[in-house]
Formats: C-alpha cells, sequence, structure tokens
C-alpha cells in the first residue's frame, strides 16, 4: 500500500479512537494513569504507547534503515495536521560546499517582501526523517507564523555521518542569508528552528554562525538533543515505554557518530560548547515521559547563565515526538501554537517594516 493511502488509513481510524472521552481512553490502555517524576501522561498519548505495543510494532532500532525512513514518514502523516493551502510550495536544490542539497520552501498567501523567514531542520535521529515527513507542519508554522519557511533535507547517516548533517544545516542558512532577496526574504529576520536531532542542528547554526555578519535572530529547539554522551538522569529514567527508546538512541547515535570522541565536539554536543555568550534568543521545548527532557532544561540553563534571552517550556504531559502529532493529539497542539507564536513575537522585534498580517487567533 501507498505510503500516502496507509497513512490516511491510519490517521483516520487513530482519530476516531482518540475522540473518545478521557475515561474510556484510560480504561482501553491499562485502566490506570501513568505518572513520572510528578508528570502525569496525557490520556490520548498513553492509548497510542498502549496499542504500539500491543500490536506489535517494531522499535526503529529493531528496523533497517529503509524501513525506518518508510515507517516515519507513515507515522508523522498518520498524527499530522491537515496541510494548509499556501501561496507556493517549491522543492529546489541549493548548492552548499558539500555538493547540492533538495529543500522545500513555503511561501503562504498575502506576505510582502522583505518577510521573515524560519530555516527548519527534520528530526529523525539524523538517520530518518525527510521534507515529506514533516510537510504538514511546516506548511501550518508558514500559515500561522507568517513566514516563508525553508525545509532543509540535510545528508543522513549513515550514509553521511557527523558532520555532514551540521555542514549542511549551516551552509543552508547561509544560504538563505545570501539570496534572502530572491526569495523575498528580510535577512534580519531569518530565525532557526528543529525539533530532536534537528533541534540539535538549528542550535549548532547557531553557534556556527555566531561570529557571522548575518546570525539567526532566533532559536526555536524542540525537545533538542545536545548531549550525544547522554548523561543526564532522563536517559535512565525514561529508558523505555515513552517511544523513544534507550536501544532507538544507541541506534541513530552509532549511524550519526560512531567515533565516541566526536561526542563531546560542540558541533555534535553543543552543550559542551566552552561558552553560549552571544547566541540568538531561544525558546527551548521539552517533553515530560522524553529521554530528553533533562539536557534539555540543563542547555536551557546554560544559555540562560551566558546572557541569552531564553524561555524553556516542559509539556509535562507528552512524550518526544509531539511535534507531529498536533493534528491527533490534542497535548500536541499547545507547543506548536506556542513556537508559532514565539516566533512572531521575535519577528516583531526585529522588525522596522509593519506586519502584513494579523496574529492566528
Amino acid at each position: 500500500m501507498p505510503v500516502s493511502r496507509r497513512a490516511a488509513l491510519e490517521g483516520k481510524a487513530a482519530r476516531a479512537m482518540l475522540q473518545l472521552p478521557r475515561p474510556v481512553l484510560v480504561r482501553m490502555s491499562g485502566g490506570t494513569r501513568r505518572t513520572h517524576d510528578g508528570y502525569v501522561l496525557d490520556e490520548q498519548i498513553q492509548l497510542v504507547l498502549f496499542l504500539f505495543d500491543k500490536l506489535g510494532k517494531k522499535h526503529t532500532h529493531e528496523l533497517s534503515v529503509a524501513q525506518a525512513r518508510r515507517e516515519l514518514d507513515v507515522n508523522a502523516l498518520a498524527f499530522a495536521p491537515p496541510r494548509r493551502s499556501l501561496e507556493t510550495v517549491e522543492n529546489r536544490r541549493i548548492a552548499t560546499p558539500a555538493g547540492e542539497i533538495p529543500v522545500r520552501i513555503y511561501h503562504p498567501r498575502g506576505l510582502r517582501d522583505a518577510a521573515p523567514a524560519v530555516v527548519i531542520f527534520h528530526g529523525g535521529g539524523w538517520v530518518i526523517g525527510s521534507l515529506d515527513s514533516h510537510d504538514p507542519v511546516c506548511g501550518e508554522i508558514a500559515d500561522d507564523a507568517a513566514c516563508v519557511v525553508i525545509s532543509v533535507d540535510y545528508r543522513l547517516a549513515p550514509e553521511h555521518p557527523f558532520p555532514a548533517a551540521v555542514d549542511d544545516a549551516t551552509a543552508a542558512f547561509r544560504w538563505v542569508v545570501a539570496n534572502a532577496a530572491s526569495l523575498g526574504v528580510d535577512p534580519q529576520r531569518i530565525a532557526v528552528m528543529g525539533d530532536s536531532a534537528g533541534g540539535n542542528l538549528a542550535a549548532v547554526v547557531a553557534l556556527d554562525t555566531r561570529d557571522d555578519a548575518v546570525r539567526p535572530c532566533f532559536q526555536v529547539l524542540v525537545y533538542p538533543a545536545v548531549d550525544l554522551t547522554r548523561s543526564f538522569p532522563s536517559h535512565r529514567t525514561l529508558a523505555k515505554g515513552y517511544f523513544l527508546e534507550e536501544a532507538t538512541m544507541d541506534w541513530f547515535i552509532d549511524h550519526y557518530a560512531p567515533n565516541k570522541a566526536d561526542h563531546r565536539l560542540p558541533r555534535a554536543s553543543p552543550i559542551f560548547a566552552k561558552s553560549l555568550a552571544g547566541l540568538p534568543p531561544a525558546l527551548v521545548q521539552t517533553a515530560g515521559f522524553d529521554p530528553l527532557r533533562d539536557e534539555g532544561q540543563a542547555y536551557a540553563d546554560k544559555l540562560a547563565e551566558a546572557g541569552v534571552s531564553v524561555q524553556h517550556q516542559c509539556y509535562g504531559s507528552t512524550i518526544h515526538g509531539y511535534f507531529n502529532m498536533s493534528g491527533t493529539i490534542e497535548a500536541a497542539k499547545r507547543p506548536v501554537l506556542d513556537a508559532i507564536h514565539a516566533l512572531r513575537r521575535a519577528f516583531a522585534q526585529s522588525n522596522v517594516r509593519p506586519w502584513s498580517r494579523s496574529p492566528p487567533q
């Protein structure tokens, strides 16, 4: 069955089941609300995890790389928000020092020239994920944040291990800056954003471009992976049962950065940068039931200690992966909306021109 057809069927079935009353969802998923570290798991998410287990779904690390890439595309689309009607969505290839890479450029309706923009890096452990897996949420951000979105299809491991992905991410941001006029973008209002591995890349781009003439005006880091040594407690206390498993993290990192000597390099693990001073303002989002929770919190704290304006938001009832679930999981809608509002505020603070559109209601 084609990926798009399978995703549509799974999404329709999931949406119907997850609309049942919350007490029914709890009864269907074992009868007791799951808790950890004072957080209470969302009822819809609890049922999704229960069904994942009962249906014998394989975790990413139990699949081949090709299978894992297909599965993410299916699962992401199954839970994604509806696609938005935009002015244009264009697939292009851009030049980088290592060769051409694909990007997808989203222009919402009604923008003037010199519009704000956000360069987005998809999640997927640097091994999986694609322009397609994050297509609906990129369209949602473009439409509701009233900005141009450039989604970057950076090179993936194991074919292209570290530092290929970060090299591509930084090159893509610099390409957007260099081509801002032809893109209709204001170079002083270009943000970076990513989820999980994409959050890692967005953070590294902010570090790489700290001394550039034009740097990001803002960074949105959604449950970012910032420490490849995985030294924080949540990697042990949340190692199993919440979608992103310890064995899956092993699988990702073994493919992406097989040389352990690289794990403490700031371009692999930005939390090990000697200083975060002078970086762009940031929004860091974490999830209560996510192995990456503690390192995201620690990175936000380190940004603040360095004098960077940072807001940290922990969505305690959610899990890793909520960024692609806002079409189905109610608890995933608020984080995406909060990120959109943060982008709009950041663009407004950097703006010298009047907005051409009103904020989303």
